[in-house]
């Protein structure tokens, strides 16, 4: 019995000194993420969806799920506070190939979410950027195609929500929004880490590189596509272990292809958007988000 305690005190002992490295090496970029991420949404948030429903009436056609896509990354909200706003921007007009791609590129990634990524390098956050902003332009197109004369999404029953933000002390306010962004974020984060750090510790490297590698590239995209779908419930907490990953022999593009099925399947995202879509249209939109995934995570590898 003593020699079992011997080694779960050792086994202990080891993870927790790969968890301690782990974490000092990117809570900076965590710590960093909440503060931009409550600053642009207190200070800014309102601006930018002001800025996309001010494009309602331009005469862009489908060129507007361009901008649409970028405003949508710059949006701080989740999806849950996203469909009430493009509830509102359906209801004052605003087509809905537009609102595709506003809310495409906003379930994948954010101001906070592009701060986290930084943890992983240059190349990692270019391509996590670019394949969102692309992925939202790309569902703008395809609702345009194929539903230009019917609505694509049905928001009946949803209105803006009553904003949190409402102090009028401006640094208090953003100090609020802060403790709400650390409780939301803060627990998954560290679940995060000590994921990274069992890895780093149990997870051969050669044997991971073998099956998520640029080696195994066809099938470990997809590996990493289908893996994306249950395991991905934060963007902060999935950031430490996207880092090990990359670190232990993941290809960039296996990598590429689980933070585009991560944020557009987690469980909270797809509740909300099976409401607005209907089943036909939300299957169709797993559809389109698993063939986006896929070929992005294999051009990706061609490319890096």
């Amino acid at each position: 019995m003593s020699e079992i305690f011997e080694v779960l005190h050792r086994e202990l002992i080891y993870v927790s000194y790969y968890f301690m490295i782990q974490l000092r090496q990117i809570a900076v970029y965590w710590i960093l993420g909440m503060v931009i991420g409550s600053l642009v949404s207190v200070f800014a948030k309102d601006a930018i969806h002001h800025a996309f429903d001010r494009i309602r009436d331009k005469k862009w056609g489908i060129w507007g799920v361009v901008p649409a896509s970028l405003l949508g990354i710059a949006s701080p909200l989740c999806m849950y506070g996203t469909i009430p706003i493009a509830a509102s921007f359906s209801g004052h007009g605003m087509r809905h190939d537009w609102l595709a791609a506003f809310m495409m590129s906003s379930v994948l990634l954010n101001p906070q979410l592009i701060m986290y990524s930084t943890a992983l390098g240059v190349t990692a956050l270019v391509i996590r950027i670019v394949s969102s902003t692309i992925c939202g332009i790309a569902a703008g197109i395809v609702v345009h195609i194929f539903y230009r004369n019917k609505p694509f999404f049905n928001f009946e029953g949803f209105a803006p929500g009553a904003s949190h933000d409402t102090h009028p002390n401006l640094f208090l306010r953003f100090l609020f929004n802060l403790g709400r962004n650390i409780k939301a974020t803060g627990l998954y984060f560290l679940l995060g880490v000590l994921l990274s750090a069992l890895f780093q510790r149990y997870v051969p490297a050669d044997g991971f590189a073998r099956l998520f590698g640029k080696a195994n590239e066809g099938f470990g995209v997809l590996m990493a596509a289908t893996i994306g779908v249950p395991l991905y419930a934060c963007g902060g907490g999935t950031i430490p272990l996207i880092r090990e990953w990359l670190s232990m022999g993941m290809s960039m593009g296996s990598a590429s292809a689980f933070m585009i099925t991560g944020p557009a399947t987690k469980i909270t995202n797809l509740g909300a958007l099976k409401i607005v879509l209907g089943l036909k249209r939300f299957l169709l939109y797993l559809a389109f988000v698993m063939v986006f995934s896929l070929v992005t995570g294999w051009i990706v590898n061609l490319i890096v």
